[in-house]
């Protein structure tokens, strides 16, 4: 397996771990990772700290360079709020763990010009069905929908 999906798929069993949302990203820039994040909504009571988005925080304030020659590891398909951060900073390619639980934007993404590539991580759809079955109402919040 991919050495910087696992780091992600690391950074998702944290995130769970701490009690949030396991959904987690590295950004890799140069063969290196230079931000690595997790969903850390609950953690920090935060409306939009998504796993890509603590990864992009975490990596600073970089030039449109690096972005626009960087690969961003996430092990969900990103939502319409990580997918406009890639597209706003140039990300030109995103490696996604899995998209069986949760299908993000990734059209916008592919009109956008953003590579995508899947990654089939087993990994990534059980913790995600783990948590989906255990924490339906946390699910719902995270993704914008009304919990019955």
């Amino acid at each position: 397996m991919d050495k910087f999906m696992e780091a992600a798929y690391e950074e998702a069993l944290k995130g769970w771990q701490e009690g949030g949302i396991p959904i987690g990203s590295v950004l890799v820039y140069q063969d290196k990772i230079i931000g690595r994040g997790h969903n850390r909504r609950v953690q920090k009571g935060s409306a939009i700290l998504h796993g890509e988005m603590d990864a992009l925080e975490n990596a600073g304030r970089q030039p449109a360079s690096v972005y626009r020659n960087s690969v961003l590891y996430t092990t969900l398909s990103p939502c319409p709020m990580c997918s406009g951060a890639i597209v706003l900073y140039g990300i030109p390619k995103v490696v996604i763990g899995e998209n069986e639980t949760f299908m993000g934007d990734e059209i916008h993404l592919k009109e956008k010009g953003v590579e995508l590539v899947h990654a089939h991580h087993a990994g990534c759809v059980d913790l995600m069905n783990k948590m989906i079955s255990e924490k339906p109402e946390l699910w719902n919040e995270d993704i914008g929908e009304i919990f019955n």
